[in-house]
Order: C-alpha cells, then structure tokens, then sequence
C-alpha cells in the first residue's frame, strides 16, 4: 500500500489576480443547475438524487454552495471530495470532505489492470480517521495529476514561482503605499562617527520615521530620498503582465480582471460563449461524468440517463439577444413555445408544447413544382 495525495501551501487568497479567477470559477459552476436528463432529452424529477441536487444535499448545504465550495477546492488543492452517504443502497446526503483531510491509498500488490485504491478522511473534530469505497465518492480533479493519474495538482502548485513573485510585489507596493510612496533615503552628514554610534542614529532615524511623517536631523546633517518612479521600472506593466500570466493559467479571460482594453458591452455575449467554450465546458463535463459514473445504477446508465448542467444561465446575453435567439430557435422548429418560456423562467402555455414553423419551406428538389403545369 502507498499514499498519494496533491501538495498544499499556505494561503494565497490574498493575490487579488487569484482570488478573482477562484471566485470567477467557483460561482460560475456553483449558479447552474444540473438536473438528470433521460436519453431523450427530457427532465427526470423522481429519480433518488434529484431533491440532494435541486433542494439540499445535506443538511448544511444548498446546491449553490455545494456546488461552488466542491469547484473552489478543485482549483485551490487540485482534488474536490464529496462523500455520498447511503443507508440500505439508498442516498441519504452527500457530504463535502476537506481536500487538506483526505489521502488516496493505493493497493500495489494488485496486478495492474485491476489494482484497487482507497480514500481515507481523518475527521480533525472527533480525530476519528474513515476508509472509503471509490464508489462512495465523488472525485473530482484537475487536469494536471500527479504519476498516479489519481491525485491532481493545483493552479498555484504548478505556478508556485509566479505565485510568489506576484505575492511580492502586491508586499512591496503595500510597504510603499504605508511609507507614503516615499522610497529609501540617504543621510549625509560632516564628520566621522563609530561604527556604534552611526547604529544608534540610524536607530533615532527608524523610530522617527515609523511614528509619524516628521524626521529631525542634528545640526551638520541632511536627508536626501532617492525617487523611485513606478513608470521608469515599468511596475505596472509587469504586475499587469504577471495578472493576465494567473488568469491564462485558469482559463479567465482579461475582462472578468476589469481589463477592458479589448472588450466591450457590445460583445460580452461573445465572450461569455468563449468562456463557456473555452473554459468552463471541459469543468462542467469532469462533474457530469463523474456523478454519471458515481450516481447512477449500470442499468440506468444503459438506458441513457445523465446528469446535465444548464449553461443558459450563462448564455442569455442582454434582453434583445436573448430574444432574438428564442424567436430563431422557436421559428426554426429547435424550441417549442413551452422550452422558449422555460428559458425565461415563464409558465408554460396552453398547447404550447408543438413544434412550429414555416409551411412555405419545401425540399430543394421541389423547389419551383408549383409554378408549373397545373401548380
């Protein structure tokens, strides 16, 4: 038997630039609903798992934060646990674990191609420690993993040396602003003083400037700053730089940074496809096929039935988009009337569930029979 579980570091939410990609992620997951969709396309309600992900998991959580505290530790430690508790093969709630409490153990005496592994939650509350079966949790990683392929890695594990430097120069811009954007001075005075004595000054000089904005000096002595331009050390373009670095790492395009130097009202519709597309369709796919694979019975995936996230949350877009695409999808014969109003979170309408559309369009190979002999 051996361990393997990611590697954790202490805090590092206090990185804006990290902190808003985490929060970015975690609330964009944590706002869709899934609901369980039959191989027709069509919403299963009375499944076991529908009131654990559509009301409570548990008795602490709602689905949102379920959701959206599973998608933070997925990016922040690399691996997202959930413990799926059943009484008599039945769901009785679904659990979150602390990524930092749990170790995945594998059994290496096992041939390869049916080697067994274990996870195993120490509870730090009680102190009491738990062995898992791998079908009673749900696992979900990031696609960066450790020799294994069972433990994954996180953002800020991969990118400890930018994390670090990004870290330092928020410090050292906070130490500048808290010494008035006053940098380092020279003191210049006539004279020889002990190597003693030039300490005690310097001592004088320290405790003046920490308490407040006014420094005396003996008579013969001068100060002199030396002026440090942010603009000459291109300061801002390299932490702008090292921003857009993190953010490329998780998938965030510049504008969720307030960057709109590319971007506009006019095409944030796009761009909110673009991050579907880009970014959050590969996530979304890891939870679906994870809780398919956990979740749902050999027979029931035989039949078809998987798990779905609602991405129109999403992908409204403003009031005149989103109407336009409802009337193109309605008039094309995509969306009955009904699934156009369940878009807009409307009642359905009385024989609204048929399929419509324009009684004028005819095959290509007709196209023109009506103009002639007889038409």
């Amino acid at each position: 038997m051996f361990s393997v579980s990611g590697k954790t570091y202490g805090s590092d939410l206090s990185e804006i630039t990290y902190f808003t990609c985490l929060k970015t992620l975690s609330e964009s997951l944590g706002k869709m609903p899934i609901y369980l969709m039959s191989e027709d396309k069509k919403r299963i309600t009375n499944h076991e798992t529908t009131p654990f992900l559509s009301v409570s998991p548990n008795d602490i959580y709602t689905p949102v934060q379920f959701f959206t505290y599973l998608e933070f530790c997925r990016n922040h430690y690399g691996n997202a646990y959930a413990y799926v508790a059943r009484k008599n093969s039945r769901i009785t709630g679904i659990y979150p674990l602390d990524p930092t409490c749990v170790q995945i153990y594998i059994d290496n005496t096992d041939i390869f191609t049916n080697r067994r592994y274990y996870y195993h939650f120490t509870d730090t509350k009680s102190g009491k420690s738990y062995w898992i079966d791998p079908n009673d949790v749900l696992h979900v990683k990031t696609w960066v993993t450790d020799r294994s392929g069972l433990a994954g890695k996180s953002v800020r594990e991969i990118l400890a040396t930018n994390m670090a430097g990004s870290k330092s120069s928020q410090q050292f811009l906070n130490e500048l602003y808290q010494k008035g954007l006053t940098a380092n001075a020279v003191i210049k005075y006539t004279g020889d003083l002990s190597r003693e004595q030039q300490k005690v000054m310097l001592k004088q000089l320290r405790k003046q400037a920490t308490d407040g904005r006014m420094i005396t000096l003996p008579l013969g002595y001068d100060i002199q700053t030396l002026d440090l331009k942010l603009t000459d050390s291109q300061f801002y373009e390299l932490k702008k730089y090292n921003a857009l670095q993190i953010a490329a790492a998780f998938g965030i395009q510049p504008n969720f940074l307030n960057d709109y130097s590319k971007s506009s009202y006019a095409n944030s519709a796009a761009q909110n496809l673009s991050f579907y597309v880009n970014t959050l369709l590969y996530n979304l796919s890891l939870y679906e096929q994870e809780f398919n694979r956990k979740l749902l019975t050999t027979q029931e995936q035989r039949k078809g039935l998987g798990f779905k996230f609602n991405v129109w949350t999403i992908l409204r877009g403003d009031p005149t988009s989103q109407a336009d695409v409802l009337q193109k999808m309605v008039s094309t014969a995509i969306y009955s009337v009904n699934e156009a109003r369940s878009k807009l979170d409307l009642e359905p309408c009385e024989n609204g569930d048929v399929h419509v559309v324009n009684g004028s369009y005819v095959k290509l190979q007709d196209v023109g029979l009506a103009y002639g002999k007889g038409g």
